[in-house]
């Protein structure tokens, strides 16, 4: 794996670079160039998640990849079959993708005329590339810790030693100082937690198959990842730092009868986890939407005539290939921050008593 780095740099940039020009110069009929395009649809289209993956567009037929549908209706039973079986809006076994309403996008059965969502337990395009990611980041890290199994003193090289580096950085520059004397307890969390971020952030931004799924834009993905870390900082609390949630250090008319600051401290408790799911789900959406609302550039532009549409392409696809090099920056700053304050927040939950400090 010594070249292993060198064509994954070269890999990324040429799918930042090849989607931006694929975006900016998707194929349109003479009778598509003329019609209104709904921008807010096409983003939220793109953003939303699916039961197929689509690859590309030739002339009217549509290049995709079906996925697994696994549904269960109380009327029917399961239903396991591949989602090419709804494609076009058809209609399979009594199910259907609902094309409006509180259910667009999401299948749903035909009861009586009216429309009932199953239990639904489908592999979608976010599912398939969390599965993915997981794997791939598992054989990354097996194969680091397997070329330190066979010679563990020796020098890493290529993409081993990047690796290396990547791996001390975040736990002695972020974990060690921000968790405190037993960091080492929580290190294998909050690495694993980076680089899975990190991971889907590079691959979200791929545009075409096997990236482009919204994974950590999905507020369900970031919703667990705080779940996970809310359950560790209070699993794992002292109790030091409960005492300062439910009796804090402050003036006795605060605590009682109203119970004033402990009410806040315990607010708290879940503020923190929420600014994570919020922080990350924000600015990785916010992310894709400037792209796809830079690529729309193109399409809005048709009916203000040659000139001014070639103009605007030009801008078009320097500017989504701009945004999309930041966004590789952000890709790391926002594992980066994440892994950060969940490592803070450990932190402050292991809290020793003051007189233990006083003592020392």
């Amino acid at each position: 794996m010594g070249n292993f780095l060198k064509i994954f740099y070269f890999a990324v940039i040429s799918f930042f670079l090849m989607g931006s020009v694929a975006y900016a110069n998707e194929p349109t009929s003479a009778s598509e160039a003329h019609e209104e395009v709904n921008v807010k649809e096409l983003i939220l289209e793109h953003l939303a998640d699916s039961y197929m993956w689509h690859v590309t567009k030739v002339g009217d037929h549509d290049i995709v990849i079906p996925l697994p549908v696994i549904v269960y209706s109380q009327t029917s039973g399961w239903h396991v079959f591949l989602s090419s079986a709804l494609h076009g809006g058809e209609e399979h076994e009594g199910l259907v993708i609902a094309e409006a309403g509180d259910n667009k996008g999401k299948i749903v059965e035909l009861v009586n005329g009216q429309e009932v969502k199953p239990f639904d337990i489908s592999i979608t395009k976010v599912s398939f590339t969390l599965i993915m990611s997981s794997i791939l980041l598992i054989i990354i890290v097996m194969s680091v810790a397997g070329s330190y199994k066979k010679d563990p003193l020796s020098a890493r090289k290529g993409f081993h030693g990047f690796m290396e580096m990547f791996i001390m950085n975040i736990n002695d520059d972020v974990i060690k100082p921000c968790v405190g004397k037993d960091y080492k307890k929580f290190a294998p969390y909050l690495l694993t937690v980076f680089f899975f971020i990190f991971l889907n952030n590079l691959l979200g931004l791929i545009p075409f198959f096997p990236g482009g799924a919204n994974v950590t834009g999905n507020i369900a993905v970031t919703f667990v990842l705080a779940v996970c870390t809310f359950l560790i900082v209070n699993i794992f609390g002292t109790k030091e730092y409960w005492r300062e949630i439910f009796w804090p250090e402050v003036p006795l008319w605060l605590k009682v009868p109203i119970p004033l600051m402990p009410a806040i401290e315990l607010v708290g408790v879940f503020t923190k986890p929420f600014a994570l799911m919020i922080r990350l789900f924000a600015n990785i959406l916010a992310g894709h939407s400037i792209v796809l609302g830079l690529t729309c550039l193109v399409f809005v532009t048709v009916k203000l005539g040659v000139g001014m549409n070639a103009s605007m392409s030009i801008v078009s696809v320097l500017f989504s290939v701009f945004i999309s090099l930041v966004e590789l920056l952000v890709a790391y700053i926002q594992a980066y921050v994440f892994t950060m304050l969940s490592a803070v927040f450990i932190g402050l939950a292991r809290v020793e008593p003051h007189h233990a400090h006083k003592h020392n």
